[in-house]
């Protein structure tokens, strides 16, 4: 079992002489280090040539690390598939929608949808188990690796298509029923079997948005069924271990809640410098944070991952340097690494992993640093997760990650119904969800990100971020709710197969909203409409709802008179996309009207509680004084807290 608040490392010892590894185990027990996941992209090496098994070398590695008491968190090697099974299987490749294959030569070069690459991934898989399962130095195992990295969750190959076929026919039973759902009366669209379906590419123009959701349902059942067949598998042969998976930064091509019904622990990887510069599309925040990562970004993906753990979350491979992948890749800012750190357990992170021991001097990552350079020199990183162990041997037992009074409702499901038919060019999913998720957070807040399963009931205020369909299930919890509801537009603009709703949007939540959208408009930044809230006005920045008021009161409107924000007891409804002073003068209005205690903090200074404490990061620009923020006796830290560091208040509570 993963241990909370364990400090781990990933390591490849078959990259290293055998005769390192004794002396690297030693090292990583006398940094602090207890947790070491190895063995993810190894196929190769476990079996040279089918059936020829070689696992006596991991076996000593595995023994190694267990001597200095390490526990080891054993990856199946699927992400990674040998040529030799490339060779006999070319067909398992991936094909991308420009129908090329995409071949040996990196990693991640296969379909899911191939049934026959998932039985060699359960034998190979069996055999670890059966070799390691009893094991004592194994205490996790991790699935695959970074499943969908690369874009590889939606494959357009043969396998795909037969796949999608029988899919479509568990799901509407008659060609005829699939002709109705996706209204192919359109454009003389319509099928006599199934066998005619084709995959959503290549087609002159547009293809029908709900053909191309139904394949991004069905491309995301295919990753829960892979990784199901490996869980599976896994708790036959050990039963008693931890199964995780190490997920990415806003990857939303399959649905992480759902894949997480067949694991213990979701964890994920997290590289704050790499994201900002692939995420961050304002430069002046950039520049800002360009050496400390974006004060927001790392504590979403905590928040979100602790959602799709139900609880549990972990971080399996954090940033120790400058990355290889980045399109500019910059060193941080010293103290940041232990910042990172530090933030995940301040999140409730049982595990935080850094990316990796020792940099490698060959093939594709010679640029990603590690905690020891190729000449195996300690680097920077190395003293600073030194210096985190010590911090947490200080704290003790943390704890669980404090309640949070406040939730956004995420939902990978509405992330493809926007992808498929976006209706404005700027109109982004993610952005929508991250902005609320930093405008609260900017209130000093403890946040939850919390699927349509959720108990709502501990919760003061509920964001839910667009969701064209709305479940009825989830509907139905969304009217028993009894705290403050904001919905976000767009909510309730779709069925389940994608058309508009008989009654218009929001739909099923029509009666708790009291209106009724009538028309939508999308436009660009130059185009912004004034919106006047609170005695002060605002902009709709790209999107803007025409609503019929039934029965809610107006609590704001647009420049042309129209209503910008209703309001029907304890539900709300945005009529447009905010800009960011709109939501953050929204936002904190209904904390504070939902009971919620805030505390505005600066910049880049971001609070969590976890357990007993307070933890406060200063992500920049600026010194601040730890007295403005922290009550209570400091056990780490100062009174002035410099960029790139940290302080933990036990609060009296």
């Amino acid at each position: 079992m993963v241990a909370a608040a364990a400090i781990g490392v990933c390591y490849y010892p078959e990259h290293w002489p055998e005769s390192m590894w004794a002396d690297d185990a030693r090292r990583m027990r006398e940094v602090g280090i207890t947790r070491v996941r190895i063995g993810e992209f190894s196929w190769s090496r476990l079996e040279p040539e089918a059936g020829r098994y070689e696992f006596d070398w991991l076996s000593r590695a595995i023994d190694t690390l267990h001597a200095e008491g390490l526990g080891v968190i054993l990856g199946t090697p699927t992400a990674t598939p040998p040529k030799w099974l490339v060779d006999a299987m070319p067909d398992m490749l991936a094909v991308g929608d420009d129908g090329r294959v995409r071949s040996f030569g990196s990693r991640r070069h296969y379909c899911f949808s191939h049934i026959g690459y998932r039985r060699e991934c359960a034998r190979i898989v069996s055999e670890l188990a059966k070799r390691f399962g009893a094991h004592p130095g194994v205490v996790a195992w991790q699935t695959d690796n970074e499943y969908g990295c690369h874009d590889t969750v939606r494959s357009y190959s043969q396998s795909a298509l037969l796949g999608f076929r029988h899919w479509l026919q568990a799901r509407y039973g008659t060609v005829a029923a699939l002709n109705e759902a996706w209204g192919n009366v359109f454009w003389s669209m319509e099928y006599s079997s199934f066998n005619e379906i084709e995959l959503p590419s290549g087609a002159v123009t547009e293809t029908n948005p709900s053909h191309r959701v139904d394949f991004d349902r069905y491309s995301s059942d295919q990753v829960i069924a892979f990784n199901k067949v490996q869980t599976d598998v896994i708790r036959a042969r050990a039963p008693t271990h931890q199964i995780l998976h190490n997920f990415m930064t806003f990857h939303v091509d399959f649905d992480h809640f759902a894949v997480m019904d067949d694991m213990d622990i979701a964890t994920w990887d997290s590289y704050p410098l790499g994201s900002i510069d692939v995420f961050e599309r304002d430069l002046v925040r950039k520049s800002i944070y360009a050496r400390t990562g974006d004060p927001d970004l790392q504590a979403f993906h905590h928040d979100l991952y602790r959602g799709t753990g139900r609880g549990r979350f972990g971080i399996m491979e954090q940033q120790p340097g400058p990355v290889n992948w980045a399109q500019y890749n910059t060193d941080a800012k010293p103290g940041m690494i232990r910042l990172w750190g530090m933030e995940g357990f301040a999140h409730g992170a049982e595990l935080v992993s850094y990316f990796r021991w020792r940099q490698a001097p060959f093939a594709q990552e010679q640029f990603h640093a590690g905690l020891n350079m190729p000449d195996n020199t300690p680097d920077r990183a190395f003293f600073e997760v030194e210096e985190l162990s010590r911090d947490l041997k200080m704290l003790g037992d943390m704890g669980t990650a404090a309640p949070a009074r406040v939730a956004i409702v995420y939902s990978y499901e509405a992330q493809w119904m926007l992808r498929e038919q976006p209706q404005g060019r700027n109109f982004s999913y993610i952005d929508q969800v991250f902005s609320a998720y930093r405008s609260l957070r900017e209130l000093g807040l403890d946040i939850d990100v919390v699927g349509t399963n959720a108990d709502l009931a501990s919760y003061a205020l509920v964001i839910l971020p667009s969701m064209p369909y709305v479940p009825d299930a989830f509907a139905s919890a969304l009217k028993a709710f009894q705290g403050t509801l904001l919905v976000m537009p767009r909510t309730g603009s779709r069925t389940r197969s994608h058309h508009i709703p008989d009654n218009l949007a929001p739909g099923p939540l029509a009666d708790l909203l009291g209106i009724k959208v009538t028309r939508v408009e999308s436009f660009r930044v130059g185009s912004a409409v004034p919106v006047t809230y609170d005695n002060e006005t605002f902009r709709f920045d790209r999107w803007r709802e025409f609503v019929e008021v039934k029965s809610a009161d107006v609590i704001a409107r647009d420049g042309d008179g129209h209503p910008a924000l209703t309001r029907k007891v304890r539900a709300c409804y945005l009529t447009g996309s905010p800009d960011r002073a709109l939501m953050e003068r929204l936002f904190g209005r209904l904390v504070r009207e939902a009971g919620v205690e805030t505390q505005i903090l600066s910049a880049g200074v971001r609070m969590r509680g976890r357990g007993r404490y307070r933890f406060l990061f200063n992500y920049g620009p600026d010194p601040v004084e730890v007295s403005d923020y922290l009550k209570g006796d400091i056990v780490v830290g100062g009174k002035r807290l410099e960029v790139g560091d940290i302080a933990v208040a036990r609060e009296a509570r």
